[in-house]
């Protein structure tokens, strides 16, 4: 899926597309977990170089997704998501899952499917009720390295 066919949704400020790419998907997760991440730490964070996280930050910034947090000036750019209402943010992270799960190949992909069904009646709906908000949900389901913690 390229950036031209994700599905615009307006929320009566500018449209923003939902991210599909897998670099971004990471950002923002990193970001829902740390709060502030500069392209450096995110790059340390996630095993993938400086300029290709500073890249898809300014692509989450240029969609709204993201802004840049206060910082005292130079080159270090800290990065956070953006939220229209600040209270948002702490509604959203209080549902955050965070999860070892011990599965079998097939219990993967059961759960990715349920996943799935679970996610897909809101993500077909054209039209939101009162007080609907964005929220970006991402699930990764990965293999853990030896001795079961997350990089």
């Amino acid at each position: 899926m390229t950036e031209e066919d994700l599905t615009e949704e307006t929320t009566g400020r500018a449209a923003r597309p939902l991210p599909d790419h897998p670099v971004r998907v990471a950002l923002l997760d990193l970001l829902a977990e740390l709060g502030t991440v500069t392209s450096s730490q995110a790059a340390t964070r996630l095993g993938y170089s400086s300029g290709l996280c500073s890249f898809h930050l300014r692509q989450l910034a240029r969609h709204g997704l993201i802004e840049e947090a206060s910082h005292s000036g130079g080159r270090v750019r800290p990065w956070r998501l953006r939220w229209d209402d600040p209270r948002q943010s702490v509604r959203v992270t209080a549902r955050t899952l965070d999860a070892v799960l011990h599965l079998t190949p097939g219990e993967a992909d059961e759960l990715a499917r349920r996943i799935a069904e679970l996610t897909a009646p809101y993500e077909r709906r054209r039209h939101h009720p009162a007080g609907a908000v964005p929220v970006s949900a991402v699930t990764r389901l990965r293999p853990l390295p030896p001795g079961g913690t997350p990089a």
